[in-house]
């Protein structure tokens, strides 16, 4: 407790004590200096004066000033430190300044410039925001420096055109130009402000960064970040505006509903919006608001993680996710579904989606329980719309003063409108074709009658010769050229196994229309891409999609979306291709034209479109290949223009100096801004 209380009020009044002993002490030091440096023909007497005085001090001690002295200096300094104390407990309660408890002049000045539209540095560094249209001082002029607890002045700045400033002294007008890291690591003071030595990870890594503070980005680029020398880099400045959202860590809020690390979170943000990051996107996971009993909600983590986006006036986008989380790729902490679903699945493990082999997969339920009441008396449908429903009534507030700007509804695993057909905790390893999920006794049950209204009972089974999870399309006697899935069995079987998945998309955006009205709405589709150069298109096909090369099966998913006015989110995959290679043109993948499918059966719809990378990123080539596929540089189309685009993820090596300046560059890029892009230099 007494070190909270320390956190919330700064040091006690003896650390006031030693602190004013010490200025008292740096005082008598600077007395010393000047009386040595009044005169050089003294010089010799002071030293022997000085000798002699610590002879003559009992002990040999150095002689101090009187108490009397001391005291008084200490009471100048109450006085001076009360004013201050008066001055900025006004500003918090009437000015609305998120001053830290200890803060001093230099924070005060700092807020003050950062209201009036200035970008301050950690070191004291400040020019105009590029937003407020104003360019740094002419020169002559002179830029305050606020560092720590000590002022300075440069009387001598860069020209107008220049948009940068050094420490390490002016630079060449292709240095400052590239230095422009506005706002990078500014945070605005504030009482959730930890003590420096307690500071996250990312503080240190800033504030280390000797390319980064103080230097051009030519430099931090030569010494840290490797861009290909023939790198071709596009102007993308004019080009329509798009929010940029990043996503939360998986964990952010912990198994309880708390935050889980709220001081390192708020620090983050600060640096996402000084950025000028448009919000954040996080998961708000079924298996933790509903976790115990059914209807027994508890939305506090949640509550408290939007009141601080609210504060630093940041947007955020919610994902509905009703699915476990642990066992996929990124995937660092594990969330499983709530725990009194798991007590149903004990007794009745139909519930989840299972393989040919009787394998139960728990990562979401399945889709043949939508209409079942096999859930306390409930149906999955009902479940889902009770979840959506508290959390609209109890974080209303939030909803309504637009800081919730789009609600993704999780449709299946990873929050994806999929079948989990490619499990890796059953063996799937890529780029294999992955299993049809098809064996639980509801879906079967629903397949049955499927095929008996066909005429032919006996297709009521899924396909035998379909291979396992790690099989390829060649392989097998139902995905290879001229396979089964051509033919009058396969066609009737592939058919009602995706519309089973339309069927459940499109009763749950109604029910989510229904909860959240007027509210934009998503639905996210991945990025499918390996096999896509085959006839069958394997991979697609057994998560869901119906979509062999003579087939389009995502014009019917895009109507869908578009039924409910829902936004259709989706995943992109280009960058995998940078990262293997290989294993792209091993798996006849293709993402780039999954994506242009996609994309075109929702623009033939009109159907708003949002995107977000699959993978991390945090080099130069990446960012450039996700521009490409979100900004159509070479296309006039105008319906092409997206509504958000969502980063992942916040992860610590995105807040390493040389990976934030260049996440800086790409944000500004997809808002449309000019990002002087300068000739790298190989350093030798």
């Amino acid at each position: 407790m007494v070190t909270e209380m320390q956190k919330l009020l700064g040091n006690s009044e003896e650390d006031d004590e030693e602190e004013m002993d010490a200025d008292v002490k740096e005082e008598d030091d600077g007395e010393r200096r000047n009386r040595g440096a009044s005169g050089s023909s003294n010089d010799e007497f002071m030293f022997q004066q000085s000798m002699q005085d610590q002879v003559d001090t009992p002990g040999g001690s150095r002689r101090s000033r009187p108490v009397e002295e001391k005291e008084r200096t200490k009471l100048r300094e109450r006085h001076r430190r009360a004013i201050t104390a008066r001055i900025l407990g006004g500003l918090r309660r009437h000015g609305n300044y998120n001053l830290r408890v200890r803060a001093d002049i230099n924070d005060v000045i700092a807020a003050l410039a950062r209201e009036a539209g200035w970008v301050v540095l950690p070191d004291g560094t400040t020019f105009p925001s590029k937003s407020q249209g104003t360019k740094p001082p002419p020169p002559g002029g002179s830029s305050v420096v606020v560092a720590g607890t000590h002022m300075a002045s440069h009387q001598s700045s860069p020209p107008p055109a220049l948009r940068g400033v050094s420490l390490s002294g002016h630079r060449s007008p292709t240095e400052l130009n590239s230095c422009r890291m506005k706002g990078v690591f500014a945070p605005t003071p504030s009482p959730y402000d930890v003590p420096q030595t307690q500071s996250s990870e990312l503080v240190g890594s800033l504030n280390k960064a000797d390319g980064l503070i103080g230097c051009s980005v030519d430099v931090i680029n030569s010494k840290q970040i490797e861009i290909p020398p023939n790198l071709t880099e596009q102007d993308f400045s004019g080009t329509p505006y798009v929010p940029v959202y990043v996503m939360l860590p998986l964990g952010v809020i912990n198994m309880k509903c708390e935050l889980a690390d709220r001081d390192g979170l708020l620090k983050h943000l600060r640096i996402l919006k000084s950025i000028q990051v448009d919000g954040v996107k996080v998961d708000c996971w079924w298996g933790i608001a509903e976790c115990h009993s059914p209807q027994e909600y508890n939305w506090n983590g949640y509550r408290q993680l939007f009141q601080i986006v609210r504060d630093l006036n940041l947007k955020i986008q919610v994902l509905m996710s009703f699915h476990e989380c642990g066992g996929n790729v990124g995937d660092d902490v594990c969330i499983p579904l709530p725990h009194w679903v798991a007590e149903i699945g004990r007794t009745n493990p139909d519930i989840y989606f299972t393989d040919r082999e009787g394998r139960r997969n728990p990562e979401c339920l399945s889709w043949g329980i939508d209409k079942e009441r096999v859930l306390r008396g409930r149906t999955a449908l009902e479940v889902y719309f009770d979840y959506m429903r508290s959390f609209r009534i109890e974080l209303a507030e939030f909803v309504e003063d637009g800081v919730i700007s789009m609600v993704e509804i999780g449709l299946g695993p990873c929050g994806e409108l999929r079948y989990p057909s490619c499990p890796i905790k059953h063996g799937w390893r890529y780029p294999g074709v992955g299993e049809f999920q098809c064996y639980d006794k509801y879906l079967l049950k629903s397949l049955r009658t499927a095929a008996e209204s066909r005429g032919h009972p006996f297709w009521a089974r899924g396909p035998e010769n379909a291979g396992s999870y790690n099989s390829q399309p060649q392989e097998t006697g139902f995905f290879c050229d001229g396979g089964d899935y051509d033919g009058l069995y396969g066609r009737f079987f592939l058919k009602w196994y995706s519309q089973v998945l339309i069927d459940h998309a499109d009763k749950v955006l109604s029910l989510a229309k229904l909860v959240f009205d007027s509210s934009c709405i998503a639905a996210k589709i991945p990025d499918v891409h390996w096999w896509y150069r085959t006839a069958s298109h394997a991979a697609e096909l057994t998560a869901g999609f119906y979509n062999p090369s003579n087939r389009d099966g995502y014009a019917e998913i895009a109507s869908t979306v578009k039924k409910h006015g829902a936004t259709l989110s989706f995943v992109s995959g280009e960058v995998q291709v940078l990262n293997r290679p290989d294993d792209f043109s091993g798996a006849l993948g293709e993402p780039e034209a999954v994506a242009w499918q996609v994309l075109n059966a929702a623009w033939d719809t009109d159907t708003p479109v949002a995107r977000e990378n699959s993978l991390p990123c945090h080099d130069r080539v990446g960012y450039n290949k996700m521009l490409e596929s979100v900004k159509f540089p070479n296309d006039p189309d105008t319906r092409q223009h997206l509504s958000s685009f969502a980063y992942s993820r916040l992860v610590p090596a995105l807040m390493e100096g040389h990976n934030l300046v260049e996440f800086d560059r790409f944000v500004k890029k997809l808002h449309g801004e000019a990002v002087m892009d300068h000739h790298h230099h190989q350093q030798v």
